[in-house]
């Protein structure tokens, strides 16, 4: 008897809308580049706060590619969300018509930490400044978490699975681990990944309640990981979803498999246990390497979780070098992006991926004083043969997640 087809992921989309870009191309130009999109912040309600660096998605307009009826009742995460959700199905090669018939075969799935702030400020001001019968229908929806996973599925008609994932950053990558999983059981494809849009005042001032957020106010000293003078991260907003299609199905329509997601893991390890952290993330690369099926000389690139908070970054040197050794390159192109939420490690992935793609490990903006043993590229970008990369994450909350990818040209089996 013949073995069972066994079910993988890959990616076959990538749609990206972040400050350093609104398309993958413009977004793959800038990292590469080592190009920076951290700035001042600009939000109109924010002049006064703590928060002065930020990554803002500037050249964004959802009117151009989103319908005025989903517009009036979304918060500006979900409106990245769908736009992102666009560009990854168009990639991917996938249009409205080709699942028409078969809408159960798809499906969304999404992860958001801040939800929607800027929606939800403005209707709670109409509340208290005009009163109730100002307050629009949208207000018990748009602000929450789950949002854009509903939006996407009912602007596109997906009917298969469809949820969201609760881990707070770390979250980014287990959304992309959920949809690899609902392809193996299944599944033909899943819209998958993370934006959000935490840079209204109300969200920003909920955020000035982490020590960790960074108030700098100078763009090229406010984030920077893995120095001595790392003083905490800068927020972002925007993010990227992925197009997680089954890869036989994937190759049999002609469409490029651009990446297999290979292996993921997660574990807790408690609310700003920075010290804790070093094993709970060890312990969750060595689950993302067993279930790929890796060796850990094979990982090629590391996309470091890169907190900028002293004790979280020498846990994570640590826990690198605890599994993988203190050889492996070390990358983390957010430092010019800004970590946004769960968003982060989602970008992060599309980095990795064209990464791989390109056979060239983007820098790492802002830093080039390193105080950890890490191989950490700096500076200017890399060349490398990379068949195999290692995405990190870690929350706040204390979620650690490690996910695997393998290049999709190479994984050809």
């Amino acid at each position: 008897m013949s073995a069972p087809h066994v079910r993988r992921a890959g990616v076959t989309g990538i749609g990206i809308v972040a400050p350093n870009g609104t398309s993958t191309d413009t977004f793959w130009k800038a990292v590469q580049a080592g190009v920076s999109a951290l700035d001042r912040v600009t939000r109109e309600g924010c002049e006064h706060l703590p928060l002065r660096v930020a990554g803002e998605v500037r050249a964004f307009e959802p009117a151009a590619t989103i319908e005025e009826r989903f517009l009036v009742q979304t918060d500006r995460f979900t409106h990245f969300a769908m736009a992102a959700a666009d560009l990854a199905l168009e990639d991917a090669r996938i249009g409205q018509a080709d699942l028409s018939g078969t809408p159960f075969v798809a499906g969304v799935v999404t992860a958001a930490g801040s939800g929607g702030g800027e929606f939800g400020q403005r209707e709670l001001q109409r509340l208290w400044g005009k009163g109730s019968r100002f307050v629009g229908p949208y207000q018990s929806i748009a602000w929450f978490y789950a949002a854009s996973t509903g939006q996407i599925s009912i602007r596109r008609g997906f009917k298969g699975p469809c949820s969201v994932v609760a881990a707070d950053e770390a979250g980014g990558l287990d959304a992309l681990a959920h949809a690899a999983r609902a392809v193996g059981r299944g599944t033909d494809v899943i819209v998958a990944g993370s934006t959000e849009a935490p840079l209204a005042p109300y969200s920003a001032v909920c955020q000035l309640g982490y020590p960790e957020l960074s108030t700098a106010s100078d763009p090229a000293r406010a984030y920077r990981p893995f120095t001595a003078d790392a003083c905490g991260f800068v927020p972002a907003e925007g993010g990227a979803m992925l197009v997680v299609e089954e890869v036989g199905s994937a190759r049999e329509r002609g469409v490029p498999v651009r990446a297999v997601i290979a292996g993921h893991a997660a574990t807790f390890t408690g609310a700003s246990c920075w010290e804790e952290s070093r094993e709970g993330l060890a312990q969750a690369i060595r689950g993302a390497l067993d279930e790929a099926g890796c060796a850990p000389e094979e990982i090629d690139v590391v996309f470091a979780d890169a907190l900028g908070i002293p004790a979280a970054d020498r846990a994570e040197a640590l826990a690198i070098a605890d599994v993988l050794g203190a050889q492996v390159p070390v990358t983390a192109p957010k430092t010019g992006i800004g970590r946004g939420y769960c968003a982060a490690p989602v970008l992060d992935t599309a980095a990795a991926v064209l990464a791989m793609e390109h056979d060239l490990i983007p820098p790492t903006p802002h830093v080039f004083d390193l105080s950890h043993d890490l191989d950490l590229v700096t500076v200017r970008a890399r060349a490398a043969d990379l068949r195999t990369a290692l995405v990190l994450s870690r929350g706040l909350m204390g979620s650690n997640s490690a996910l695997v990818l393998r290049h999709g040209a190479a994984d050809a089996s």
